[in-house]
């Protein structure tokens, strides 16, 4: 919850052994320490405006609308902007939400499992869900600036040298050299290698081919 911007955590009826004995991540301690508790889930709830169930479907026969939660994410925060306090409800690791549970839910989400293991643990489904709640969807086309690629001249060194190595291997034949210049220019610069790995790969092809060079000159 502290990791997505949620603080406010309600338990009803919690099992005290494991609640008292809970402890938190690195400065989320102040969570469960504010964690309010309730004897009844309608009290529980009596103040939120909207109530949305999680549920991994099983058999039952829901009798209330169900949303993806990529659905649900976007649904719940209209509401939210809109008209007032929400609740995501979750139920126990071992059982879920019973159908009592789902009565007091105006509607249901459902993370998209594969349909032979639809059941998630409890704390990862409350992650997942809180995740698409504060996601923000205009960053999705946010990108990191790319980096700068190298010049030239750095291109054509790169491209001297493999046709260097090339020549020597027996991959560049006499009567074909200049169609083999072409292709492997055209081949370095579809790479867009970055700037900053151009005098790496200078590097590496300089020392291959000086390796090449002192083979050749002890046969």
């Amino acid at each position: 919850m502290s990791n997505f911007g949620l603080t406010r955590l309600r338990l009803v009826k919690p099992y005290d052994v494991a609640f008292k004995e809970a402890r938190s991540a690195v400065r989320a301690h102040y969570i469960l320490e504010q964690a309010e508790v309730f004897e009844s889930l309608g009290e529980a709830l009596s103040d939120c405006t909207l109530v949305v169930g999680s549920t991994a479907l099983g058999k039952r026969d829901l009798h209330l609308p169900l949303y993806r939660l990529e659905a649900a994410g976007q649904l719940v925060k209209e509401h939210l902007a809109a008209q007032g306090p929400a609740a995501l409800l979750f139920g126990s690791e071992k059982f879920g939400l019973s159908n009592e549970d789902m009565s007091h839910c105006h509607w249901l989400l459902r993370i998209p499992t594969r349909p032979e293991h639809g059941s998630m643990n409890l704390g990862q489904a409350v992650a997942i869900c809180l995740y698409e709640l504060c996601r923000d969807a205009d960053a999705v086309a946010q990108r990191f600036d790319p980096a700068p690629t190298a010049a030239a001249e750095d291109s054509e060194r790169i491209t001297g040298l493999l046709l260097d190595l090339l020549s020597r291997s027996g991959w560049v034949q006499e009567r074909t050299s200049q169609s083999a210049e072409l292709k492997v220019r055209r081949l370095v610069r579809r790479l867009g290698l970055p700037a900053s790995d151009a005098e790496a790969w200078l590097g590496i092809l300089r020392q291959i081919l000086w390796k090449v060079k002192q083979d050749t000159g002890n046969k």
